[in-house]
């Protein structure tokens, strides 16, 4: 079982210039998980003020934010996974488990897996990378799904609805219903006190439409590229461990809606994984300034990525067969 190359920190940084790259701050790591949540609430906010057909006009760009941050909450897990977002351990894994997506433990049993044998065979990530490249249109295809809400169904509803469907003659429905709403307690509660706060108002849609349809669709689609910018058309069984992650290069405006609190320094990230997300443009300008960022696998943006992540011809057509 091959265990994947390490990064000694020494071997780039002083002890002067290391110590503060690994601290972990008392509240930043807060303060984004309250950043992310109030986007989410202020969009919100923003939408069910707005009159008439404002309100229309808006619903397509507050999508678009509200799962930006529904990703940054995501993120936010992440760095609790690596008891990196504060540095009590027993505060970190609260807020991560509590005050983010949830299923910290078993996120973080699985995602070190994950670092600790990156791009090699027992990387349980990997089946995310290696089918690429792909061709253009099997990418589109992806991103269309995504889009209308056919990997959430997948993901999330199908295997209990297929589960339901095949159960053996005489055997108890309850007992999967109790399951799966165990299973989902936090989706539940969540609707049901959105609901519950906002209908009296006569604002009903902000659960349904400014909450459902982020995560269903635009969600699916940002994990989608912040996977494909992460580890697509990274060499299995890489010997180097500057390259078994890519860093791609994000604007404004991609920081704002596809790759939210630092998650686009994904190189930094797996050379260094237990340095807090905020730390990692730092990181990123002494690597550059040390004159390592030439070794390291970067990019100079998502549209560069999913270029290369789609480069793959298409298979050509069969002859027509003779009349």
């Amino acid at each position: 079982m091959a265990i994947a190359a390490r990064v000694d920190p020494k071997t780039y940084f002083t002890p002067e210039e290391w110590a503060p790259l690994a601290r972990r701050s008392p509240w930043k790591g807060l303060a984004l998980v309250a950043h992310a949540w109030l986007v989410i609430a202020l969009t919100m906010a923003v939408v069910v003020a707005l009159p008439g057909w404002w309100k229309l006009v808006a619903i397509p760009f507050a999508i678009v934010i509200i799962g930006g941050r529904q990703l940054g909450v995501s993120i936010l897990m992440h760095d609790a996974a690596h008891a990196a977002l504060h540095p009590d351990l027993k505060v970190n894994d609260w807020v991560g488990h509590h005050l983010t997506t949830g299923g910290l433990v078993d996120y973080r049993n699985y995602h070190l897996q994950h670092h600790k044998f990156a791009q090699q065979a027992e990387d349980p990530d990997l089946v995310l990378s290696a089918p690429f490249p792909i061709t253009r249109l099997s990418l589109r295809r992806k991103i269309v799904r995504d889009l209308t809400g056919q990997t959430y169904w997948k993901q999330r509803w199908s295997g209990l609805f297929k589960r339901i469907a095949e159960r053996k003659r005489g055997e108890p429905l309850w007992p999967l219903i109790r399951q799966a709403i165990y299973a989902r307690r936090r989706f539940l509660t969540g609707m049901v006190v959105t609901v519950a706060v906002t209908a009296p108002f006569g604002a009903w849609y902000v659960w349904p439409v400014l909450w459902l349809v982020p995560q269903a669709t635009w969600l699916p689609m940002i994990t989608r590229l912040r996977n494909i910018a992460e580890h697509a058309c990274v060499a299995k069984d890489e010997p180097n461990p500057l390259r078994h992650a890519r860093t791609t290069h994000a604007n404004l405006i991609e920081r704002a809606v596809i790759a939210p609190y630092f998650v686009n320094y994904h190189c930094e990230h797996h050379m260094f994984m237990h340095v807090p997300c905020y730390n990692l443009p730092r990181v990123h300008r002494l690597m550059r300034a040390k004159g390592v960022l030439p070794g390291m696998l970067t990019s100079t943006g998502y549209v560069e990525v999913l270029r290369l992540a789609s480069s793959k011809p298409m298979a050509p057509r069969p002859a027509a067969a003779a009349a």
